[in-house]
């Protein structure tokens, strides 16, 4: 951590007491390893997505289309959306922090659940504001506690659903409780990262709720199913004020031109993230049935990812080295309030088996 000189130029209050996210670790250089801790796509891009991207290369000179128009109209039609509703980022992550950014500042405040991604206090922290942190049941965030916290300082509340690390969700009726319970200045972000893996006939991922509220968005990524995490893609769909707010905040030209070739393609090739989820579907619950036979809790998941639970943080800490030592990559979830587990993607058939036949051995 670096050394600040009181003498030297200050940042904003709250942005010294922010704990930097810190992504899954990559395997070692050399011998074959299997990266399990990122939740990327087992199946990887596209091949549409992929040739889209390499086409692109002859257009690097060119400034790309500020409006991610082309984007924005393969999104629309793929979902059946309102196209000047869609803003695209870099990555969720940033449309996340342009949210923030747009509607948090000092004296504010913003609710997020107990084991929600670590982005959001960091978005929060960053604008002045104060997070509130409301506690889960079972590693499922509660309508109940997050509604007991809203008050005349809440502009904000924060709901990955699923959720990432603990792949567990809220269902549309939650969703709809807890948006009715809201005031009508807080603005309910919806983080839908994970929505295209979600097999439930419970689950909305929120198009619903924005189209007929003016205080909740929806935010997307490509870097799940889609398989391009590499080029940091991602969209919202926001009431038409929003959208206008974040299209004036954000950067114009904040999507690359091989994000926005690459994103129309991914997004059109409906085949691919049909296998995707069929892929998912199957190595899931296959993980999910292997590590319970061996003694192992593992928290439902709908998502691309398994919370593996052990023993104690210690017990998990040994499990880590003995995985990594085995070029199986997962990760250590500490900074959620998680010590004692770990958080295993869905990966290859042959990543899928090595890891339970080396938590076999670890667990003998």
């Amino acid at each position: 951590m670096a050394q600040h000189d009181l003498n030297g130029p200050q940042p904003k209050p709250g942005i010294l007491d922010i704990h930097a996210y810190v992504p899954g670790k990559s395997g070692p250089k050399t011998g074959k390893t299997h990266k399990l801790s990122s939740n990327e796509s087992a199946v990887g891009a596209s091949p549409k997505a992929v040739a889209a991207f390499e086409a692109a290369a002859g257009e690097l000179a060119l400034y790309p289309d500020g409006s991610a128009a082309a984007l924005r109209e393969a999104i629309a039609k793929r979902h059946g959306l309102k196209a000047e509703n869609i803003v695209c980022g870099a990555g969720s992550d940033e449309l996340l922090q342009l949210l923030a950014h747009a509607y948090l500042g000092p004296g504010d405040e913003a609710i997020y659940s107990q084991f929600g991604f670590l982005v959001y206090p960091i978005a929060i922290s960053s604008n002045g504001a104060t997070a509130v942190v409301a506690p889960e049941k079972n590693h499922v965030a509660d309508v109940g506690e997050i509604l007991a916290r809203v008050t005349a300082k809440t502009k904000m509340v924060f709901l990955a659903n699923p959720n990432n690390p603990t792949g567990t969700y809220l269902t549309a009726e939650q969703v709809k409780r807890l948006h009715h319970g809201l005031p009508q200045h807080v603005l309910l972000v919806l983080d839908a990262a994970y929505a295209e893996f979600v097999l439930a006939n419970d689950y909305d991922a929120g198009v619903s709720l924005v189209e007929h509220n003016n205080n909740v968005v929806m935010t997307r990524t490509f870097s799940k199913i889609h398989g391009l995490a590499a080029l940091r893609l991602g969209w919202a769909y926001c009431p038409p004020a929003v959208a206008d707010v974040l299209n004036r905040i954000r950067g114009p030209f904040n999507v690359s031109l091989p994000a926005l070739k690459a994103g129309v393609a991914a997004i059109e090739d409906q085949a691919f993230q049909a296998a995707a989820q069929a892929h998912n579907s199957k190595w899931l619950g296959w993980l999910a049935r292997e590590l319970q036979a061996l003694g192992l809790e593992v928290t439902p998941s709908v998502g691309n990812f398994l919370l593996l639970h052990f023993a104690s943080p210690a017990k998990a800490q040994e499990a880590d080295a003995f995985l990594s030592g085995r070029g199986l990559i997962l990760r250590r979830v500490e900074a959620y309030g998680l010590p004692a587990a770990l958080r295993l993607s869905v990966g290859t058939e042959e990543a899928n088996r090595a890891v339970v036949a080396a938590l076999a051995e670890f667990l003998k």
